[in-house]
């Protein structure tokens, strides 16, 4: 019977580079950077060491086919097995998982993935309309991620009958938190503190969602260099271990049932227990010391407390309000400022993530401000798609 990946796989190496409006660099400038700070941190020797590269990109404006051939190129790494992945938002963590994946099963004993976007060349932003895949029926010109989240917002209100005023101020503050640790973060884009009285003066994209409610387009990379777990401390004395990683991807489904109520991601909810029950986790609320989550809006990342069991169902707005997700709380959550401060970056993002796990399980947050006490496990959370379409997915790593 098949028993998970926990404690099969551990990361050596990280690197991210500073993400934001990266107009005098190309992708491969990025993925050099994000790649030298890896091979550096991890204390390898590329040529030597890495075996295979799994590359994550997902709007394919660098061409030669939607391949894997710029990160072989890019990085000086002829001739080995390179494989280019995409699953919408979760491209990110995509690339990790087929690297975990691969040295897990033994076929590898040391690989490397890297994610990036080079978004703000393309001119993508506003509000793109979504279709299917070529010759498929499913086409959907009406729906764009800010209305279908705002949905998401507005039935969660209805359902729990908190009142428009209170909601907005509920989402105000789990935008201002995570704007707060970003202004702390070099690395990010976003770096100005906002208030909730800010952001609830901002203009309406899709009400309730304003403009700080909705997070930005940027450009960036990072990387990740995973070995055995056996192999781990003849490279590093603090190496982090992954103990779950967990997908789910849905049909659609959500949409043509009527007993899903709109006020929660089935994926999220699948992912995230299956990933518990991997790595042995029996009450996340206590045990997960601190999260990245795919805060696209800040909807999005207070529904995401629910369905992570963080918070219980339908009392997010108490923990919210109490501080508990802030970066001196019992369990915070963005503590590198998240999507909002960071922007999305499609390929990078779940590695970016990533990377500030790693650093705070070691120990090693960029400011003394944001470095969190005796973290035990950490958990990234990738969703890509809508509320009633996605995929998620979800790591958990420790030490």
């Amino acid at each position: 019977m098949a028993k998970g990946i926990k404690d099969k796989i551990a990361i050596i190496g990280m690197g991210c580079t500073k993400f934001g409006e990266r107009w005098n660099d190309g992708g491969d400038e990025l993925m050099i950077e994000a790649f030298k700070e890896a091979i550096e941190d991890a204390g390898i020797d590329p040529q030597k060491d890495i075996e295979a590269c799994w590359y994550g990109h997902c709007q394919n404006d660098v061409g030669l086919g939607g391949s894997a051939i710029p990160a072989a190129r890019s990085l000086r790494l002829p001739y080995i097995p390179a494989t280019r992945v995409e699953n919408m938002c979760a491209t990110g963590s995509e690339a990790l998982r087929g690297a975990c994946y691969a040295v897990a099963a033994g076929a590898y004993d040391i690989a490397l993935a890297i994610g990036v976007e080079k978004l703000k060349d393309t001119g993508y932003g506003g509000l793109p309309m979504t279709g299917g895949a070529p010759g498929s029926h499913l086409r959907m010109p009406n729906i764009t991620a800010p209305g279908s989240f705002a949905l998401l917002a507005t039935r969660y209100f209805s359902k729990y009958g908190i009142s428009p005023q209170d909601g907005k101020t509920m989402l105000a503050k789990v935008s201002a938190k995570s704007h707060y640790n970003g202004s702390l973060n070099p690395k990010a884009h976003l770096r100005r503190a906002v208030t909730v009285e800010q952001i609830l003066n901002a203009p309406i994209i899709a009400w309730p969602l304003g403009l700080f409610d909705c997070c930005g387009v940027s450009d960036g990379s990072a990387a990740a260099i995973v070995v055995r777990a056996d192999m781990a401390k003849k490279f590093r004395q603090d190496p982090v271990f992954v103990k779950a990683l967990q997908i789910a991807v849905t049909s659609g489904e959500e949409m043509e049932h009527t007993e899903w109520d709109g006020t929660l991601i089935r994926t999220t909810t699948t992912a995230a227990a299956r990933a518990y029950e991997e790595a042995g986790i029996k009450n996340p609320r206590e045990e997960i010391s601190m999260a990245e989550v795919h805060d696209c809006f800040s909807i999005t990342e207070a529904v995401t407390m629910e369905d992570l069991q963080f918070s219980p169902r339908g009392k997010v707005k108490e923990d919210i309000d109490a501080g508990r997700f802030n970066l001196d709380g019992p369990q915070p959550v963005q503590p590198d400022g998240g999507l909002k401060s960071f922007g999305h970056p499609i390929g990078a993002s779940g590695l970016r993530m990533m990377y500030e796990m790693y650093k705070q399980l070691q120990g090693k947050a960029q400011q003394p401000e944001r470095q969190l006490k005796n973290p035990k496990y950490g958990l990234t959370h990738n969703l890509g798609g809508f509320p009633a379409m996605s995929v998620c997915s979800t790591f958990i790593v420790g030490l």
